[in-house]
């Protein structure tokens, strides 16, 4: 047909972790990958998200279980990016949790250097929804610019529906984005999130190593509720605040206020068997912020940073909508 040009450019796949807690749904509309890390309770190992729900893992932790995490093997990136170029990807994003939290983006690296197509590994330095956002946007820009009456791409097939739309109109296909841009894409709206989270205390984090003994102590020590944030990879405290409701008020404040630095936003709130509280944050948040904020997602912490956060946790992502 005259003036109608398919564009053959290399599909991007986009794999990811289990901690990047993403919405139910997501992974499969978007056609990602996700690589599940192990959680053992007692000495007893589980698959997170195959044979241990965070609610699970939450009853172990209340009944004093002994719980640690492990990353996935080469093996298990392997498998994924195999299944990947056997559905076509001729290039791959994985992007993952913070190397300085887990060894899981080194075993990820491990895996490309034997992998089929050539794989772009991101090391996120954020977790969870941070991470998330960052898998979702790669996913989405992978496929390139939507059709104009498409804003966005249709639950079944989305590469396939915004290809067809240019094509059956005769009009020529926008170029799709290399792996290489698609990696620093993610790359960006991850160092551009924000998270803040607090939990009923620091024991899990600092038994983990994820926080350092002196960090640790303060909320010990001096009876506060520590307000903790992920700076370039690392987990930090920043504010201490008397009380626990207090220091909900804090979280929202300061996700409050960092949505009125950004044009427009969206955000996640991450909970540990707190449904109903972390519905009323999310609520008290659209509220603060008003029109700022385009997108909120309420979703339960995945069971491996629960390991690691323990009981009480509560958790705030804003980043660009």
């Amino acid at each position: 047909m005259p003036g109608r040009r398919h564009v053959e450019q290399p599909s991007v796949a986009i794999v990811t972790d289990s901690t990047a807690s993403l919405p139910e749904g997501a992974a499969e509309r978007w056609g990602i990958g996700v690589v599940p890390l192990d959680v053992v309770v007692d000495g007893v190992r589980h698959v997170e998200g195959v044979d241990l729900t965070p609610g699970e893992l939450l009853t172990a932790l209340t009944a004093n279980a002994k719980v640690s995490t492990s990353q996935p093997p080469p093996a298990a990136f392997a498998s994924a990016y195999d299944r990947a170029a056997a559905s076509g990807a001729r290039e791959i994003v994985s992007i993952h949790l913070s190397g300085d939290l887990s060894g899981t983006v080194r075993a990820a690296q491990l895996a490309a250097e034997a992998s089929p197509v050539p794989v772009h590994v991101v090391d996120s330095r954020a977790v969870a929804m941070a991470l998330g956002f960052a898998v979702l946007d790669a996913a989405r820009f992978s496929v390139g610019p939507p059709p104009p009456d498409e804003p966005a791409p249709p639950a079944a097939g989305p590469v396939a529906a915004a290809r067809a739309w240019w094509r059956a109109r005769g009009r020529v296909e926008p170029p799709l984005p290399s792996g290489a841009e698609v990696a620093e894409h993610g790359r960006a709206v991850a160092g551009s999130t924000r998270v803040w989270f607090l939990v009923d205390s620091l024991d899990h984090l600092r038994r983990g190593g994820r926080l350092s003994i002196p960090a640790a102590a303060i909320g010990i020590v001096l009876g506060l509720r520590p307000i903790l944030t992920l700076h370039d990879g690392r987990i930090e405290v920043i504010e201490k605040v008397r009380t626990r409701r207090a220091a909900r008020d804090r979280l929202v404040a300061l996700a409050v206020a960092e949505i009125a630095r950004r044009p427009v936003a969206r955000a996640a709130v991450h909970h540990l068997g707190q449904a109903e509280l972390a519905a009323t944050l999310a609520s008290e948040l659209a509220d603060a912020a008003g029109d700022r904020l385009a997108e909120t997602a309420v979703c339960e912490s995945s069971a491996v940073l629960a390991a690691h956060a323990g009981p009480g946790l509560l958790a705030i992502v804003v980043s660009d909508a």
